[in-house]
Protein backbone atom coordinates (compact mmCIF):
# COMPACT_ATOMS: atom_id res chain seq x y z
CA UNK A 1 0.00 0.00 0.00
CA UNK A 2 1.45 3.30 -1.22
CA UNK A 3 0.14 5.33 1.74
CA UNK A 4 2.00 5.36 5.48
CA UNK A 5 0.16 7.58 7.25
CA UNK A 6 -2.89 5.76 8.79
CA UNK A 7 -5.06 8.86 9.64
CA UNK A 8 -4.57 9.93 6.06
CA UNK A 9 -5.32 6.62 4.22
CA UNK A 10 -8.47 6.65 6.30
CA UNK A 11 -8.94 10.13 4.63
CA UNK A 12 -8.50 8.74 0.69
CA UNK A 13 -10.64 5.73 1.61
CA UNK A 14 -13.50 8.13 2.60
CA UNK A 15 -12.72 10.36 -0.91
CA UNK A 16 -12.50 7.31 -2.60
CA UNK A 17 -15.94 6.53 -2.13
CA UNK A 18 -17.50 10.51 -2.57
CA UNK A 19 -17.73 10.32 1.46
CA UNK A 20 -14.97 12.86 2.79
CA UNK A 21 -16.16 14.84 5.82
CA UNK A 22 -16.26 18.08 7.50
CA UNK A 23 -12.98 16.99 9.40
CA UNK A 24 -11.68 15.83 6.12
CA UNK A 25 -12.00 19.00 4.55
CA UNK A 26 -10.66 20.86 7.67
CA UNK A 27 -7.82 18.29 7.84
CA UNK A 28 -6.82 19.19 3.90
CA UNK A 29 -6.90 22.54 4.31
CA UNK A 30 -3.87 22.68 6.66
CA UNK A 31 -1.90 21.68 3.54
CA UNK A 32 -3.93 24.97 1.85
CA UNK A 33 -0.68 27.73 1.19
CA UNK A 34 -1.39 30.48 3.34
CA UNK A 35 -4.59 28.88 5.27
CA UNK A 36 -2.57 26.11 7.33
CA UNK A 37 0.67 26.73 5.47
CA UNK A 38 3.00 28.76 5.30
CA UNK A 39 5.82 27.90 3.11
CA UNK A 40 7.25 29.29 -0.78
CA UNK A 41 7.28 26.90 -3.81
CA UNK A 42 10.76 28.24 -4.63
CA UNK A 43 12.69 26.44 -1.58
CA UNK A 44 13.21 22.79 -0.96
CA UNK A 45 12.06 20.77 -1.22
CA UNK A 46 9.23 21.99 -2.72
CA UNK A 47 11.04 23.58 -5.69
CA UNK A 48 10.94 20.04 -6.83
CA UNK A 49 7.85 18.78 -6.51
CA UNK A 50 5.68 18.51 -9.74
CA UNK A 51 2.70 20.41 -9.92
CA UNK A 52 -0.58 17.97 -10.95
CA UNK A 53 -3.15 19.60 -12.92
CA UNK A 54 -6.15 18.52 -14.80
CA UNK A 55 -5.63 19.79 -18.05
CA UNK A 56 -2.81 19.29 -21.02
CA UNK A 57 -2.83 22.72 -21.81
CA UNK A 58 -2.20 24.35 -18.69
CA UNK A 59 0.28 21.13 -17.75
CA UNK A 60 2.59 21.99 -21.25
CA UNK A 61 2.08 26.56 -20.19
CA UNK A 62 3.64 25.75 -16.82
CA UNK A 63 6.50 23.43 -18.02
CA UNK A 64 6.95 25.50 -21.07
CA UNK A 65 7.78 28.53 -18.23
CA UNK A 66 9.57 26.24 -16.08
CA UNK A 67 12.18 25.35 -18.38
CA UNK A 68 12.64 28.84 -19.35
CA UNK A 69 13.59 30.27 -16.06
CA UNK A 70 15.87 27.08 -15.19
CA UNK A 71 17.28 27.70 -18.65
CA UNK A 72 18.30 31.81 -17.01
CA UNK A 73 19.00 30.33 -13.64
CA UNK A 74 21.72 27.82 -15.04
CA UNK A 75 22.60 30.72 -17.21
CA UNK A 76 21.73 29.10 -20.47
CA UNK A 77 19.73 30.07 -23.75
CA UNK A 78 16.53 27.11 -24.21
CA UNK A 79 16.92 24.96 -26.37
CA UNK A 80 13.67 23.38 -27.99
CA UNK A 81 13.26 20.49 -30.16
CA UNK A 82 11.05 20.51 -32.58
CA UNK A 83 9.11 17.27 -34.29
CA UNK A 84 9.02 16.49 -37.55
CA UNK A 85 5.90 16.10 -39.28
CA UNK A 86 5.17 14.59 -42.75
CA UNK A 87 1.27 14.81 -44.02
CA UNK A 88 -0.02 11.69 -45.76
CA UNK A 89 -2.77 12.73 -48.24
CA UNK A 90 -3.22 11.96 -51.67
CA UNK A 91 -3.94 15.63 -52.72
CA UNK A 92 -1.41 18.51 -51.88
CA UNK A 93 -2.76 20.37 -48.73
CA UNK A 94 -1.84 24.03 -48.98
CA UNK A 95 -3.24 26.10 -45.91
CA UNK A 96 -1.56 28.50 -44.09
CA UNK A 97 0.14 27.90 -40.84
CA UNK A 98 -0.54 24.33 -41.43
CA UNK A 99 2.83 23.36 -40.16
CA UNK A 100 2.50 25.46 -37.02
CA UNK A 101 -0.56 24.27 -36.20
CA UNK A 102 -0.17 20.97 -36.13
CA UNK A 103 3.18 21.48 -33.89
CA UNK A 104 1.07 23.39 -31.55
CA UNK A 105 -1.24 20.69 -30.36
CA UNK A 106 -1.07 19.00 -27.15
CA UNK A 107 0.87 16.30 -26.98
CA UNK A 108 -2.30 14.14 -26.13
CA UNK A 109 -3.67 14.43 -29.48
CA UNK A 110 -0.25 13.39 -31.36
CA UNK A 111 0.39 10.28 -30.17
CA UNK A 112 2.06 11.68 -27.20
CA UNK A 113 4.87 13.03 -29.18
CA UNK A 114 4.91 16.80 -28.12
CA UNK A 115 5.53 19.32 -31.27
CA UNK A 116 7.68 21.40 -29.26
CA UNK A 117 10.00 19.52 -26.28
CA UNK A 118 11.28 22.53 -24.30
CA UNK A 119 15.00 21.19 -22.32
CA UNK A 120 17.31 22.63 -20.26
CA UNK A 121 19.99 20.10 -18.48
CA UNK A 122 18.74 18.83 -14.92
CA UNK A 123 15.28 19.19 -15.72
CA UNK A 124 13.01 16.47 -14.62
CA UNK A 125 11.14 14.72 -18.09
CA UNK A 126 8.50 11.98 -18.66
CA UNK A 127 9.10 9.09 -20.64
CA UNK A 128 6.12 9.06 -22.86
CA UNK A 129 7.06 5.68 -24.86
CA UNK A 130 7.12 1.39 -23.47
CA UNK A 131 10.78 1.23 -24.78
CA UNK A 132 11.79 -1.49 -22.73
CA UNK A 133 9.84 -2.08 -20.08
CA UNK A 134 11.73 -5.18 -19.19
CA UNK A 135 14.21 -2.98 -17.72
CA UNK A 136 12.53 -0.47 -16.23
CA UNK A 137 11.96 2.29 -19.28
CA UNK A 138 8.20 2.24 -20.19
CA UNK A 139 5.31 4.50 -20.14
CA UNK A 140 5.16 7.43 -17.37
CA UNK A 141 8.58 6.64 -15.73
CA UNK A 142 10.91 10.10 -14.71
CA UNK A 143 14.30 10.99 -15.38
CA UNK A 144 16.60 13.67 -15.55
CA UNK A 145 17.20 15.26 -18.65
CA UNK A 146 21.53 15.99 -19.66
CA UNK A 147 21.82 16.44 -22.80
CA UNK A 148 20.44 16.41 -26.74
CA UNK A 149 22.84 14.93 -28.94
CA UNK A 150 21.28 15.94 -32.43
CA UNK A 151 22.86 16.64 -36.24
CA UNK A 152 25.25 19.58 -35.97
CA UNK A 153 25.53 19.80 -39.81
CA UNK A 154 21.76 20.71 -40.24
CA UNK A 155 20.62 23.83 -40.02
CA UNK A 156 19.31 25.08 -36.72
CA UNK A 157 17.69 28.72 -35.58
CA UNK A 158 17.67 30.80 -32.80
CA UNK A 159 15.20 33.40 -32.32
CA UNK A 160 12.56 32.12 -35.07
CA UNK A 161 9.42 33.31 -34.94
CA UNK A 162 7.59 30.40 -32.46
CA UNK A 163 6.22 33.03 -30.62
CA UNK A 164 5.76 30.70 -27.24
CA UNK A 165 9.20 30.80 -26.58
CA UNK A 166 11.54 33.86 -25.92
CA UNK A 167 13.85 35.30 -28.30
CA UNK A 168 16.69 33.45 -27.66
CA UNK A 169 15.30 30.13 -27.79
CA UNK A 170 17.58 27.69 -30.14
CA UNK A 171 15.33 25.21 -32.26
CA UNK A 172 16.82 21.96 -32.94
CA UNK A 173 15.01 20.31 -35.99
CA UNK A 174 17.60 17.36 -36.46
CA UNK A 175 17.76 15.39 -32.71
CA UNK A 176 18.46 11.88 -32.51
CA UNK A 177 18.46 11.04 -29.09
CA UNK A 178 18.80 12.69 -25.39
CA UNK A 179 21.03 11.59 -22.71
CA UNK A 180 18.24 10.82 -19.22
CA UNK A 181 19.73 9.54 -16.00
CA UNK A 182 16.74 7.05 -15.04
CA UNK A 183 17.35 5.74 -11.32
CA UNK A 184 14.68 3.31 -11.90
CA UNK A 185 16.28 1.62 -14.90
CA UNK A 186 17.53 -2.21 -14.64
CA UNK A 187 20.49 -0.90 -16.74
CA UNK A 188 23.04 0.88 -14.31
CA UNK A 189 25.71 1.58 -16.41
CA UNK A 190 26.27 1.30 -20.52
CA UNK A 191 30.21 1.86 -22.35
CA UNK A 192 31.21 5.39 -22.19
CA UNK A 193 28.28 6.88 -20.38
CA UNK A 194 27.79 8.17 -16.86
CA UNK A 195 25.81 5.16 -14.55
CA UNK A 196 21.97 5.36 -14.94
CA UNK A 197 22.39 7.26 -17.93
CA UNK A 198 20.21 5.71 -20.80
CA UNK A 199 19.70 7.18 -24.60
CA UNK A 200 16.50 8.12 -25.13
CA UNK A 201 16.04 7.67 -29.36
CA UNK A 202 13.41 9.65 -31.53
CA UNK A 203 10.69 7.69 -32.61
CA UNK A 204 8.16 7.84 -35.26
CA UNK A 205 4.10 7.91 -34.91
CA UNK A 206 1.18 8.34 -37.11
CA UNK A 207 -1.93 10.09 -35.85
CA UNK A 208 -5.25 11.83 -37.20
CA UNK A 209 -6.01 15.40 -37.38
CA UNK A 210 -9.59 16.73 -37.98
CA UNK A 211 -8.91 19.84 -40.43
CA UNK A 212 -12.00 21.50 -39.45
CA UNK A 213 -11.46 21.44 -35.70
CA UNK A 214 -7.91 22.50 -36.43
CA UNK A 215 -8.74 25.61 -38.16
CA UNK A 216 -12.37 26.54 -36.53
CA UNK A 217 -11.10 30.19 -35.84
CA UNK A 218 -11.22 30.35 -38.96
CA UNK A 219 -14.23 30.72 -41.06
CA UNK A 220 -12.59 31.51 -44.85
CA UNK A 221 -10.13 28.35 -44.08
CA UNK A 222 -13.42 26.11 -44.08
CA UNK A 223 -15.04 27.12 -46.82
CA UNK A 224 -11.62 26.49 -48.83
CA UNK A 225 -12.06 23.32 -47.62
CA UNK A 226 -15.25 23.19 -48.90
CA UNK A 227 -14.69 24.85 -52.49
CA UNK A 228 -11.46 22.38 -53.26
CA UNK A 229 -13.48 19.32 -51.80
CA UNK A 230 -10.16 18.20 -49.79
CA UNK A 231 -10.77 15.59 -46.66
CA UNK A 232 -11.06 17.08 -43.73
CA UNK A 233 -8.97 14.94 -41.97
CA UNK A 234 -5.46 14.43 -42.86
CA UNK A 235 -3.29 11.41 -41.26
CA UNK A 236 0.28 13.16 -39.86
CA UNK A 237 3.67 10.99 -39.31
CA UNK A 238 5.61 13.13 -36.75
CA UNK A 239 8.90 11.80 -35.75
CA UNK A 240 10.53 13.56 -32.53
CA UNK A 241 11.50 12.66 -28.83
CA UNK A 242 9.11 10.88 -26.60
CA UNK A 243 9.23 13.10 -23.97
CA UNK A 244 7.98 15.76 -22.11
CA UNK A 245 8.77 18.31 -19.15
CA UNK A 246 7.88 16.86 -15.81
CA UNK A 247 7.61 20.04 -13.69
CA UNK A 248 4.25 19.68 -14.37
CA UNK A 249 1.97 16.95 -14.80
CA UNK A 250 -1.69 15.49 -15.62
CA UNK A 251 -3.19 13.48 -12.86
CA UNK A 252 -4.05 11.36 -15.37
CA UNK A 253 -0.76 10.25 -16.21
CA UNK A 254 0.41 10.67 -12.28
CA UNK A 255 -1.96 7.32 -11.97
CA UNK A 256 -0.04 4.61 -10.50
CA UNK A 257 3.33 6.37 -9.09
CA UNK A 258 4.52 7.05 -5.83
CA UNK A 259 5.95 10.75 -5.50
CA UNK A 260 7.61 12.04 -2.72
CA UNK A 261 6.04 15.45 -2.27
CA UNK A 262 3.77 17.06 -4.95
CA UNK A 263 1.59 20.50 -5.51
CA UNK A 264 -2.08 20.34 -6.34
CA UNK A 265 -5.02 21.95 -6.86
CA UNK A 266 -8.68 20.61 -5.71
CA UNK A 267 -10.51 23.34 -7.95
CA UNK A 268 -11.68 21.17 -10.67
CA UNK A 269 -12.04 22.84 -14.17
CA UNK A 270 -15.50 22.88 -15.80
CA UNK A 271 -16.89 20.02 -17.16
CA UNK A 272 -18.00 16.61 -15.72
CA UNK A 273 -16.18 16.36 -12.70
CA UNK A 274 -15.15 12.44 -11.23
CA UNK A 275 -14.20 10.93 -8.00
CA UNK A 276 -10.67 10.33 -9.22
CA UNK A 277 -10.67 14.29 -9.96
CA UNK A 278 -9.74 14.50 -5.76
CA UNK A 279 -8.43 10.87 -5.27
CA UNK A 280 -6.05 10.44 -7.82
CA UNK A 281 -3.67 13.67 -7.00
CA UNK A 282 -4.41 12.95 -3.12
CA UNK A 283 -3.19 9.27 -3.58
CA UNK A 284 0.02 10.03 -4.91
CA UNK A 285 2.02 10.68 -1.95
CA UNK A 286 2.72 8.43 1.37
CA UNK A 287 1.96 10.90 3.93
CA UNK A 288 -0.65 14.36 4.34
CA UNK A 289 2.82 16.62 5.05
CA UNK A 290 3.99 15.12 1.71
CA UNK A 291 1.28 17.49 -0.23
CA UNK A 292 0.81 21.24 -0.52
CA UNK A 293 -2.64 22.87 -1.77
CA UNK A 294 -2.74 26.04 -3.87
CA UNK A 295 -5.93 27.44 -2.38
CA UNK A 296 -8.28 26.67 -0.95
CA UNK A 297 -11.48 24.79 -2.27
CA UNK A 298 -15.31 23.33 -1.61
CA UNK A 299 -15.48 20.23 0.41
CA UNK A 300 -17.40 19.29 -2.63
CA UNK A 301 -14.56 18.22 -4.19
CA UNK A 302 -14.36 15.25 -1.62
CA UNK A 303 -18.02 14.06 -2.13
CA UNK A 304 -18.01 12.81 -5.49
CA UNK A 305 -19.83 9.73 -5.51
CA UNK A 306 -18.06 6.96 -7.75
CA UNK A 307 -20.19 5.37 -10.88
CA UNK A 308 -22.04 2.43 -10.75
CA UNK A 309 -18.89 0.74 -12.85
CA UNK A 310 -16.77 2.31 -10.46
CA UNK A 311 -18.09 0.49 -7.31
CA UNK A 312 -18.48 -2.74 -9.43
CA UNK A 313 -15.03 -2.59 -10.26
CA UNK A 314 -13.87 -1.04 -6.93
CA UNK A 315 -15.37 -3.89 -5.07
CA UNK A 316 -13.97 -6.49 -7.52
CA UNK A 317 -10.14 -5.10 -6.82
CA UNK A 318 -11.22 -5.53 -3.08
CA UNK A 319 -12.14 -9.12 -3.50
CA UNK A 320 -8.75 -9.67 -5.57
CA UNK A 321 -6.92 -7.98 -2.62
CA UNK A 322 -8.39 -10.31 -0.31
CA UNK A 323 -7.69 -13.63 -2.00
CA UNK A 324 -4.13 -12.29 -2.58
CA UNK A 325 -3.38 -11.43 1.12
CA UNK A 326 -4.76 -15.04 2.38
CA UNK A 327 -2.49 -16.95 -0.63
CA UNK A 328 0.42 -14.95 0.37
CA UNK A 329 0.04 -14.45 3.81
CA UNK A 330 3.78 -14.50 4.83
CA UNK A 331 4.28 -10.97 2.15
CA UNK A 332 1.91 -8.95 4.47
CA UNK A 333 3.59 -9.61 7.50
Amino acid sequence: MRTKDVAYQALLNRVRDGKGTHEDWLLLRTRVIGIGLHISLNEPPWNEAPILVYRNELRTELNNRAVINKAYETGRSPTVVIATDTIKAKKHIDLPDLTKRLLALSDNKTEHLPGYLPLVPGMPVLLQENIACEIGLSNGTLGIFHELIYDETKEHTTGADEGIFTADTVFVRNAQYALVEIRKSKIKNLESLDPLIIPIPVVEKTFEVNLEKLYADKGPILKILNSKKLRTTISVKRRGLPLVPAYSITTHKSQGQTLPKIVIDLNMPPGMVEVASAYVPLSRVQQLTDLTILQDFNINALQVKPSKGQIAELNRLSVIFKQTKQRYAHYFV
